[in-house]
């Protein structure tokens, strides 16, 4: 097995997707206690003193009590090179999340106890299914009164049409979980209660189900239970099949609380056996490339301004693909045309970097951006020359019309707005002849407003003018006639605009008065998004 094969069967590259509140951020950070990347994790009573979750190290997403971007962590575990995709699991970034399962070769779905499958992760794992991801269900919150295990792995079946596998079961009664049954290892792992809030590894006795200390430790009628629901498993289950897993077509189970650190050690250890290494990666022209082809290759996943507002710098993440990255060398932009040198490789565990002097296939690594990457970009050495496939484009259903505040303040607005346009928080529009004395941007959900002018301030000291359009439809417009564009016709409650790369837009208030400009203007076409990027 040469290096390069070697390297890539021990990589792990995964996001975390979920339902907001079901407690995503601080599973993250408690994968990262036990990989030893942090020695004392967080709490509840914790973040009241002002601690913040080790991913989260935007100032909005520490007062607002929410991720809103993706994160990107690694830590070695028991020979494992793992990196964690922690994504917004508030809707209204749902893109974020979208092009950070890109980068994915799994997911793992969070579950809360007590709420079961929510909208949201009903959403996103249709998402991470239709990209033929295996998908792991870590169910949450077993330390507080949930729903019954049975009923959860019930829900799971019929409203998201998988079959689960449930791995772990938990031994107790509903709030009071002492710990979890391994159906593979057929082992029984019970937790020792502790006064540590979940900031230290949680100590455990291992035994067999016909141990007699672990019959003492669990009671008769506990013990009598478990036996009970093993045999219910056992005969009405599905029998665990590796290949239907790959396909995402049977999901594992876990039960576990993030909060107390309950059966959170057995999880990543059972996931990081049973979890993809990385994967060959689609290119746009249909073709395959392998992880162990020896040329290097990566795509743009993310870009994000003023990690550290000390230096306001700018970093774009990319998933290397193929071959092996070496610190200083020089690769091919496909988008450009041009070789370009990828200065200060970076690795994150938050806002802690390290430099990268060498990095492997399922690896993300930061690179210093001068401003000439973009989402979905493909990089690759010389002879290579690849481009992967397209990324999702979501159009965008809430607009509004910002300007300065302060026209002095001119060059710092249009510098946000271009960077974060960029990094896709916002799509921006503007109308012609009109110069750019205001923008018009578009977004999915309302909070991408919220932070797009708490940024601007805080990052770049403009303040915003904001007026809402009341515009909820957008969709590009080709015609073989530009001069139609000029005549169009039943725009009453419409405006035309263009988008950055100048291709013309029309925004209308409801699909009603979408067809109204439809039937007036017989010579066009309208898209969803434009026709040279992917749907979703």
């Amino acid at each position: 097995m040469t290096e390069l094969q070697e390297k890539i069967a021990k990589r792990r590259t995964f996001a975390i997707i979920s339902h907001p509140d079901a407690g995503k951020t601080t599973l993250t950070e408690k994968l990262l206690l036990y990989g030893g990347a942090i020695h004392l994790a967080g709490s509840v009573k914790a973040r009241k003193a002002n601690k913040h979750a080790v991913s989260d190290w935007m100032e909005i997403e520490k007062q607002r009590g929410i991720s809103v971007t993706s994160s990107v962590l690694q830590f070695d575990y028991d020979g494992y090179r793992v990196n964690i995709l922690d994504t917004p699991g508030h809707q209204d970034f749902s893109e974020d999340t979208y092009r950070t399962l890109m980068a994915a070769d799994s997911a793992v779905m969070l579950i809360d106890a007590a709420k079961g499958v929510e909208p949201q992760t009903k959403k996103l794992f249709w998402v991470a299914h239709r990209r033929h991801l295996p998908i792991f269900t870590f169910v949450n919150k077993l330390d507080r009164y949930g729903r019954n295990p049975f009923d959860l792995m019930d829900e799971i079946e019929k409203l998201l049409n998988i079959r689960a596998f449930p791995i772990d079961w938990p031994i107790g009664i509903d709030g009071h979980y002492q710990g979890v049954y391994n159906r593979l290892a057929k082992t029984i792992e019970l937790f020792e209660e502790d006064g540590s809030h979940g900031s230290k590894k949680l100590q455990s006795t291992t035994g067999t189900l016909d141990d007699p200390k672990i019959k003492e430790m669990l009671g008769e009628e506990l013990y009598q239970n478990l036996c009970n629901d093993i045999e219910l498993l056992d005969m009405a289950g599905d029998e665990f099949n590796m290949d239907l897993v790959t396909k995402g077509e049977l999901t594992p189970m876990f039960f576990g609380s993030a909060m107390t650190n309950f059966g959170v050690e057995g999880f990543l250890k059972k996931f990081l056996e049973l979890s993809p290494e990385p994967q060959p990666r689609e290119l746009l022209d249909g073709n395959i490339i392998e992880p162990e082809n020896e040329s290097f290759s990566a795509f743009v996943f993310k870009i994000q301004a003023n990690m550290n507002p000390a230096h306001r710098d700018r970093i774009s993440f990319m998933r290397i693909c193929s071959g092996i990255f070496d610190k200083g060398m020089t690769v091919y932009h496909t988008q450009s045309g041009k070789p370009v040198k990828l200065a200060q490789p970076q690795q994150f565990m938050a806002q802690e970097r390290t430099i990268v002097e060498r990095a492997y296939p399922g690896d993300i690594i930061g690179v210093f951006d001068p401003g000439i990457f973009g989402i979905g970009d493909s990089l690759s050495n010389e002879k290579l020359k690849v481009q992967f496939e397209e990324f999702p484009v979501f159009p965008p259903e809430i607009f509004a019309r910002v300007q300065p505040k302060d026209s002095l303040k001119r060059k710092q607005f249009e510098k946000g707005i271009l960077q974060l346009s960029q990094e896709g928080a916002i799509q921006v529009f503007h109308q012609e002849g009109m110069g750019m004395e205001s923008f018009i941007v578009g977004v999915v959900g309302e909070l991408q407003l919220e932070v797009l002018e708490y940024r601007l301030e805080n990052e770049y000291n403009a303040q915003l003018v904001m007026t809402r359009l009341p515009y909820g439809v957008a969709r590009w417009v080709y015609t073989d006639k530009l001069e139609t564009l000029d005549h169009l016709k039943g725009m009453d409650n419409a405006m035309l605009v263009l988008d950055k790369k100048e291709r013309p837009v029309i925004l209308v208030n409801n699909e009603w008065a979408l067809n109204w400009v439809v039937e007036r203007n017989p010579g066009i076409e309208l898209t969803i998004v434009p026709n040279d990027v992917a749907r979703v």
